[in-house]
C-alpha cells in the first residue's frame, strides 16, 4: 500500500542531519553527516556551500535506503538551517563567496556602524545589529567589493540547498520570514524589505531575496538532483525555515508562554507569544515570526554556550570519560560553585552585541577543583537566561510562563536542566523525540503539499512528555543573588576585554611581533 511520507533536512552548524517521516509523524529513517568548519584565522569561521548540498544530497539519499520508502510515496521535503549567518549567489546560483557563519567575528566593525541607528533597527526587525546578516553584508560591500560586485541575492543556507535542487537562478532567490529578525533591513511584522533601512546602509534591496511564507513551494527537484538522491524528479520544494523556528515548531512550541531552550552549539532560549514585542530599552532579544501566522517569539543567545562544554572536555578533561563523568563529579558541589563564577562569552557576546567580551572565571581559589569549573560553566548559562526571562517579563508584564521545553544534546544533562529549572523557577520538561529541527521541516513541507491543514495541531499531536524536572523553591532562593551578581560582572570585566582586543591586534595570530 502506497504511503505518504515527508522529508525534513536540517543543514546544522557541526550536521547536517535528514529524516523521513510517515504522515502520522513515525520517524522512518535519519542520516547525519558532520560539517567541515573553515577556520584559517581566530574569528573566521566559514563553510563551504558546496559542502552544505552535497551533505544534504547523500543523507536523504541514505534516509531514502534505509527506510525502504518508495521514492513515488514522498510527497515533498523541506530545509531548515543556520540563521544568523549569510551566503550568497550570483546570477546562475553560483557562490561568489563562501557562506559567511554566524560564528564569524570579523563584522564585528560594522556592528558599530549600524548601532548608529540601532533603535530604528530593533523596532522594525525585532533585533539589534550582532554577528547577523546586516553587518556581514556591509562588510563583504565595503571591504570585499569585487565579490560584493558578483553577488545577485543573499541567501540563508537552506535556501541555498533547496534554490540549487529546485534549478532556480539568481532571480528566483528567497528567504522565508522566520530569518528577517536577524536581517538588520527587515520590516518583521509587515514581512517585508524596509526601504528606510536600506537606505540608511546604502544596501540596494535588489541584492536581497524575495520574502517567502514557509510552506510556499519555491521549486520542484530537478533530474540531476532527483538522481543524486533517489527522490523523483517533480518532488515539491517547500520555502522552509530557520533552525529555530523549525525546532520550536518540531517541539510544538506552540502556545504562549512557553519556553524553549536549545541546549546546543549555541545555547538558545526562546518564548512564545501572542505578539511582536521587540526589545528597544535592552536591545538583547529578538522578536522573530513562529512558522505558524499569529504566533512569534522572543530568543537570545549564547554564542557557543554548548561548544565551551565541548572546550573544556577537550581541552582540561578526559574525553573518553565524557560529559557524563564530568556532570557527576559536577553533581556533588553546592549550588555557586563554592563561589567560582564563569562568563561563557569566549567568542564576544551576541545578546546584546558585545564583540570584545571574553570568557572569565572569578572567584576560584586553591580549594576548587575541575568539577567546580565546570559546574560554573553549566551555571553561567542559566544565569544568561534568567537575565533574559527578566526582560521578556517587562516586555509583557502579566505574562505567564508555564514551562521550559529543553531539546539538544544538553538536554541528555539531569544535572543541567536541574540547574536551569532551579535557576529560572520553571519545571523542565524532556520531550520523547530527538529530531525536532527536521520534524518542523517535514511538517512545514507537509503543509505545502496540503498534508497537513493545521500547523499547530499537527505538532501538538507529536509531541509528547517524557521526563519533567520541578524547581526547587529554596534553591531558587538561593541562586537569585547569584543571578544579580552575574548581571553586574559585565560592566567590571568589559573595559578590560576590549582593553585586551585592543592588545591583541598588535600581534599576529600565533607569535609575536
Amino acid at each position: 500500500m502506497s504511503r505518504t511520507c515527508l522529508i525534513g533536512v536540517d543543514l546544522g552548524t557541526t550536521a547536517t542531519k535528514a529524516a523521513i517521516f510517515s504522515q502520522d509523524g513515525t520517524l522512518l529513517a535519519d542520516a547525519a553527516e558532520e560539517s567541515r568548519l573553515i577556520q584559517p584565522r581566530p574569528g573566521w569561521v566559514e563553510q563551504d556551500p558546496e559542502d552544505l548540498f552535497g551533505a544534504a544530497l547523500r543523507t536523504i539519499r541514505a534516509c531514502l535506503e534505509r527506510s525502504g520508502v518508495a521514492p513515488g510515496e514522498v510527497a515533498g521535503l523541506s530545509f531548515d538551517g543556520q540563521m544568523a549567518g549569510i551566503g550568497t549567489v550570483d546570477a546562475h546560483w553560483g557562490t561568489p563567496t563562501p557562506y559567511d557563519s554566524w560564528l564569524d567575528t570579523r563584522c564585528g566593525p560594522y556592528i558599530e556602524a549600524m548601532r548608529t541607528h540601532e533603535e530604528q533597527i530593533v523596532r522594525l526587525t525585532g533585533g539589534p545589529p550582532t554577528y547577523s546578516h546586516g553587518p556581514k553584508i556591509l562588510h563583504l560591500a565595503r571591504e570585499h567589493p569585487d565579490a560584493f560586485a558578483r553577488v545577485a541575492k543573499f541567501v540563508v543556507p537552506g535556501g541555498y540547498v533547496a534554490g540549487r535542487m529546485a534549478g532556480l537562478s539568481g532571480a528566483d532567490a528567497f528567504m522565508d520570514y522566520t530569518y528577517l529578525h536577524f536581517t538588520c533591513l527587515a520590516d518583521t511584522q509587515e514581512a517585508r524589505w524596509s526601504d528606510e533601512l536600506c537606505g540608511l546602509f546604502g544596501v540596494s534591496p535588489s541584492k536581497l531575496p524575495r520574502i517567502v511564507r514557509p510552506w510556499e513551494i519555491i521549486g520542484h527537484v530537478t533530474p540531476e538532483a532527483a538522481a543524486a538522491t533517489g527522490l523523483l524528479a517533480g518532488t515539491p520544494i517547500a520555502a522552509g525555515c530557520g533552525d529555530q523556528a523549525a525546532g520550536m515548531l518540531g517541539a510544538a512550541m506552540v502556545e504562549p508562554g512557553l519556553v524553549f531552550d536549545v541546549a546546543g552549539t549555541a545555547s538558545v532560549l526562546a518564548i512564545c507569544t501572542d505578539r511582536f514585542a521587540p526589545d528597544v530599552a535592552h536591545r538583547t532579544l529578538f522578536a522573530a515570526r513562529l512558522v505558524p501566522e499569529g504566533l512569534w517569539y522572543s530568543l537570545a543567545y549564547i554564542n557557543g554556550g554548548g561548544l565551551n562544554l565541548r572546550w573544556f572536555r577537550d581541552t582540561f578533561a578526559d574525553r573518553e570519560a565524557g560529559y557524563r563523568a564530568l556532570d557527576e563529579a559536577a553533581r556533588g558541589i553546592p549550588p555557586g560553585a563554592d563561589g567560582l563564577m564563569f562568563l561563557p562569552h569566549l567568542g564576544g557576546r551576541v545578546c546584546p552585541s558585545d564583540p570584545a567580551l571574553r570568557g572569565v572565571w572569578i572567584g576560584f581559589t586553591w580549594a576548587h577543583s575541575k568539577a567546580h569549573f565546570y559546574r560554573s560553566l553549566l551555571e553561567s548559562v542559566a544565569y544568561e537566561y534568567a537575565l533574559y526571562l527578566d526582560i521578556e517579563r517587562g516586555l509583557l508584564p502579566g505574562m505567564n510562563l508555564t514551562e521550559a521545553r529543553v531539546i539538544g544534546g544538553g538536554s541528555s544533562s539531569d544535572l543541567w536542566n536541574q540547574i536551569k529549572a532551579d535557576v529560572l523557577g520553571l519545571p523542565y520538561v524532556r520531550l520523547n523525540r530527538s529530531e525536532f529541527a527536521v520534524l518542523g521541516s517535514a511538517i512545514v513541507a507537509g503543509a505545502a503539499v496540503g498534508v497537513y491543514d493545521d500547523l499547530n495541531a499537527t505538532a501538538r499531536q507529536m509531541v509528547g512528555q517524557v521526563g519533567r524536572v520541578e524547581p526547587r523553591a529554596g534553591e531558587h532562593s538561593r541562586y537569585r543573588p547569584f543571578v544579580d551578581l552575574y548581571r553586574s560582572l559585565f560592566d567590571l570585566t568589559r573595559p578590560a576585554s576590549r582593553a585586551l582586543a585592543a592588545l591583541q591586534k598588535g600581534f599576529p595570530p600565533g607569535g609575536t611581533r
